[in-house]
């Protein structure tokens, strides 16, 4: 029973944690767009590169038989393609763009919007109708990014179109990043699934937007930052919420890594002084409402 209770809260402080990190990798990246002026592509690929290594080298040393056999067969390699162009690329160059017109916390918040996403489109797949608490949670979704939008008037934008248009896209980047790799990440696991993705992805991204070619300048503080987002914001978080996942399972886990807007909004208030008002707290409660419901689902349903 002990080991039990031990296990429990070792899980919950590690998912903790790795939303903790994954916000403050927002905030990082509102720095070095605030105060640098750094080329998303640039970033985004930088940051997958890094990451991509990274977690390769940790699946060559966990589990060098896997690393091989995955790409042995052509399907699977085809839905890694996928995985790290539409899935990857797709949730980490919208996301960053989504920060770079507002803020850390907005970007992620309206990227949580991503798992109702998910609900419509398999509701459709599947030709069902939502139930009661999935209808309440779309709706609380389309409520949280209208105030967060508008602050409640409807003759107003209180964040810019951009802002408003690569936020809904880094939530349809989510999507593709959570629904394309289930069947990959059940047979061969999640590092060499992530890391192959990163890297498949990073290339790409860096030989099409030719990023040798984007001027950069960065001082100690930038090259930090931009070292905090690979490391602390992509691997050590990851790490620590999968073992979380492990330790409680991914209902609870998907619940508590709602902090990471929470921390994101936190740390770019207090470092970066962003603005932040009441409306935009009720946007936020709303959004991070969604997840809540949706996650007592899964969770009930497991049982």
């Amino acid at each position: 029973m002990l080991k039990l209770h031990t296990s429990r809260i070792r899980g919950i402080l590690c998912t903790l944690f790795g939303g903790i990190c994954w916000g403050f990798s927002g905030a990082c990246g509102q720095f070095l767009f605030t105060n640098y002026g750094l080329d998303t592509r640039w970033l985004t690929a930088i940051r997958m590169l890094s990451a991509g290594a990274i977690l390769f080298i940790l699946g060559l040393l966990q589990n060098r038989g896997v690393m091989k056999e995955i790409l042995h067969k052509k399907r699977d390699c085809l839905q890694l393609i996928l995985f790290g162009l539409l899935g990857l690329v797709t949730s980490q160059y919208t996301y960053l763009n989504a920060i770079s017109y507002s803020n850390a916390g907005t970007a992620t918040v309206l990227q949580y919007t991503g798992p109702v996403l998910i609900l419509i489109y398999l509701c459709i797949r599947n030709s069902t109708w939502p139930k009661k608490r999935e209808v309440l949670a779309i709706l609380f979704a389309l409520l949280g990014t209208f105030i967060l939008a508008t602050h409640g008037n409807f003759h107003q934008l209180v964040l810019s179109k951009q802002a408003l248009v690569w936020g809904i896209l880094s939530a349809v980047g989510l999507a593709f990043y959570s629904l394309l790799p289930v069947g990959l990440i059940g047979r061969y696991g999640s590092v060499p699934v992530t890391g192959y993705g990163m890297l498949i992805g990073g290339i790409t991204l860096s030989v099409a937007m030719q990023i040798w070619k984007i001027p950069v300048t960065l001082d100690l503080a930038a090259i930090a930052a931009v070292g905090a987002m690979c490391v602390i914001g992509t691997v050590v978080a990851y790490t620590f919420y999968l073992q979380g996942v492990g330790e409680i399972g991914a209902a609870k886990a998907g619940m508590l890594a709602s902090i990471e807007p929470v921390s994101a909004t936190v740390i770019s208030v207090v470092w970066l002084k962003s603005p932040f008002t009441g409306m935009d707290a009720v946007g936020f409660l709303l959004v991070l409402a969604t997840v809540f419901l949706l996650a007592q689902k899964q969770d009930t349903e497991s049982m």
